[in-house]
């Protein structure tokens, strides 16, 4: 950054770095957690200032939402779903542009990844049993604090609703300086308060309904899934899954199984997820329904390295660390080797796949000067998590996750194998074989298949699957009280009389393995490309466009006859036919409009290449037609037979417009107008 915009900058970096030092104090000298959250809030609150002033100081980039927002509803990428009967806010529907958008980004990301890294796919169910995920923490967890309009019934998130009311009081001008200093209190503890204590700062304030002013209700904890009732009797509760991971992880044995018992390996799922948000605003950035691409690479606890890690070491990226957020640093750029081996990045996988991301987002479009890399500070990481770092792109909306790529340890399937009672684990060789205690139940199958019938494999299972503590535990139970809970099934001495104890030699060990998580949120990354790659053409304000690249673009080439004349049909529909054996995706334009009028159509539907039948093509052998380029308007002539070939060649990446130019004549004009 230029001197002056460092020297504006500098008292929010000290301010920054002043309450950082304070956070690693209070967490040092062991502070109470309420303590510590109180601060880190007024860290966040200093960053956030920090980059605020840093976007109001950087170069403008003169993009202007709302004409794209009108270009997007024009060619119907996508827009409100039920939009005749007034539209659902967090609802939409992706149009014919849209649609193959989307299909395009997420073929590049199962070539990028699934086909690359040889992964393992699974396509999970979306109707999810409670106890699933009230193993994985969702149940308990996955909520927000909601009050409600009196009289209309319309919801509010409870601490928006209070951010909101105060960014609007300390705005007042009648409001005095102690009093904003009170607010600017508030709001630093606010996201560490109780439902008790926002309750009370609604009635403090007397805050009301914003639309209707209205009274509002109480708060109530809001559980941000969609619950569902499973089967006609309505016994079985569950809900609409709220991620795709835990799918994977509850195959996780079958999917060790098909990979032959080893490690590591590495999985993949694409699919729909469901949160039902009290709120939804800012466009696709915060919907209810949202297809995500995760990936869970299951890897050694005690061997995160990575065998293709020496292929991307010298990928730079920008990387915003936590201590330099917390110093009011800005990001720096490095490459991912420096990062990993320099302690800055925990691991090798969890490096290597930041650097994939990091590639994939740059091929399908997005910026390199508008992305980075953002550390979770240690307050935001789940408490399991090893390393959490988030693929951000800045839009007109600020910096926006788009991706996060974690270091979840062995949590998931630690948490499954509790729930389920069945272990989830990997047989690791010993370097030498050792003695150990052991301790297994003995049952008595007949009785067991008596008493429990088509239960009967499954609690067989469960007693073969005892460690020797748990063994111990249930023969200490059995003759004390006479019988044990397991997994839900009573079992008495009569169904386990005994235990059979002896030392055996070992030659594996059971380890849990860590899990490394890329999780891509579509619709974001979909939105930030299309923010990317909006364009204005220079001169002409009317003249709108999307840059997308050729790889991911919903339509690769146009065919434009100059003339409706019948001469003219032949040629089209050679030209249309050959495109299309080769699956590009083709769009025939043969309306009476102008080549100029008809070339901007295609522009804003993001066509990048574009074939000109004209009066030459007709009247001259060999044919020649004109091959045009969205971006630059660059025409080349060339022969009709090789225009298939060159547009798939260059749809695929494997050449560059400039070697079409290079090899082919430039046009500039026609020698016959009819």
């Amino acid at each position: 950054m230029e001197a002056e915009m460092e020297q504006q900058l500098a008292p929010l970096r000290a301010r920054c770095k002043e309450q950082g030092d304070l956070v690693r104090k209070l967490k040092a000298d062991g502070a109470p957690e309420i303590d510590v959250k109180k601060q880190v809030q007024e860290l966040k609150n200093r960053k956030k200032e920090l980059e605020d002033m840093v976007l109001k100081l950087s170069p403008p980039d003169n993009f202007d939402r709302a004409k794209m927002t009108d270009l997007i509803k024009r060619r119907f990428f996508y827009d409100n779903s039920f939009a005749i009967y007034g539209g659902i806010t967090g609802q939409y529907d992706y149009g014919p542009m849209g649609c193959d958008l989307v299909d395009n980004m997420l073929a590049e990301w199962q070539k990028h990844f699934v086909i690359q890294e040889r992964m393992l796919k699974v396509n999970c169910s979306i109707l999810t049993p409670e106890p699933v995920l009230k193993a994985s923490g969702h149940v308990d967890k996955f909520a927000d604090y909601m009050v409600k309009d009196v009289k209309t019934g319309e919801c509010y998130r409870l601490d928006h609703l209070i951010k909101q009311h105060f960014e609007k009081k300390r705005a007042d001008k009648k409001t005095t300086n102690e009093e904003k200093e009170a607010l600017d209190r508030k709001l630093t503890l606010l996201e560490g308060m109780t439902m008790e204590e926002m309750n009370k700062i609604v009635k403090e304030y007397a805050m009301k309904s914003p639309l209707t002013g209205n009274d509002l209700t109480d708060a109530v904890e809001f559980n941000l899934m969609f619950p569902i009732s499973i089967g006609p009797s309505g016994s079985l509760k569950g809900f609409l899954r709220p991620e795709t991971a835990q799918g994977i992880f509850v195959n996780f044995k079958r999917l060790l199984e098909y990979n032959q018992g080893k490690l590591p390996f590495a999985c993949a799922q694409i699919g729909n997820a469901y949160r039902n948000e009290i709120s939804p605003r800012s466009g696709l950035l915060r919907v209810r329904e949202f297809t995500m691409a995760e990936i869970e690479h299951f890897c050694d606890p005690d061997d995160k390295s990575h065998p293709k890690f020496n292929q991307i070491a010298d990928t730079e990226m920008i990387l915003y660390s936590g201590c330099a957020q917390m110093d009011g640093e800005p990001a720096k750029k490095m490459t991912i080797g420096e990062a990993v081996h320099g302690g800055l990045v925990a691991n090798e996988t969890l490096g290597y796949y930041m650097a994939r991301i990091h590639q994939y987002l740059i091929k399908i479009g997005i910026s390199p000067k508008k992305m980075r890399f953002r550390q979770h500070l240690s307050n935001e990481m789940a408490h399991y998590a090893c390393d959490c770092w988030d693929a951000e792109c800045l839009t007109s909306y600020g910096w926006i996750e788009c991706v996060g790529c974690a270091d979840r340890s062995a949590y998931d399937l630690g948490q499954h194998t509790k729930g389920s009672g069945v272990k989830m684990c990997v047989e690791r060789p010993l370097k030498e074989p050792i003695l150990v205690d052991s301790v297994v139940a003995v049952p008595e199958k007949g009785i067991i298949g008596k008493t429990f019938k088509k239960d009967a494999k499954a609690v067989q299972e469960a007693l073969l699957s005892l460690s020797s503590d748990e063994a111990e535990k249930m023969d200490k139970a059995l003759n004390d009280s006479g019988e044990y809970q397991l997994n839900g099934f009573k079992l008495t001495r009569g169904m386990v009389p005994s235990f059979k104890r002896e030392q055996k030699k070992v030659y594996v060990e059971d380890i849990v393995p860590s899990v490394i998580e890329p999780s891509f949120g579509v619709g974001r990354v979909f939105y930030a490309l299309l923010e990317h790659s909006f364009r204005v053409r220079e001169n002409d304000e009317k003249r709108t466009y999307f840059s997308l690249p050729a790889v991911v673009a919903p339509i690769k080439v146009s065919v434009l006859p100059l003339s409706n004349n019948q001469e003219f049909m032949p040629f089209t529909s050679q030209l249309a036919d050959a495109l299309t054996e080769l699956s590009l995706p083709v769009r025939v334009d043969d309306s009476t409009g102008s080549i100029g009028r008809r070339y901007a159509r295609t522009d804003e539907i993001a066509i990048p290449f574009g074939v000109t039948i004209d009066f030459d093509t007709v009247n001259n052998t060999p044919h020649t037609v004109t091959l045009r380029e969205r971006d630059s308007t660059e025409q080349v002539r060339m022969p009709i037979e090789e225009v298939p070939v060159t547009v798939r060649k260059l749809a695929d990446g494997k050449i560059k417009w400039s070697d079409v130019t290079s090899k082919w004549p430039k046009f500039t004009a026609q020698e016959t107008t009819k």
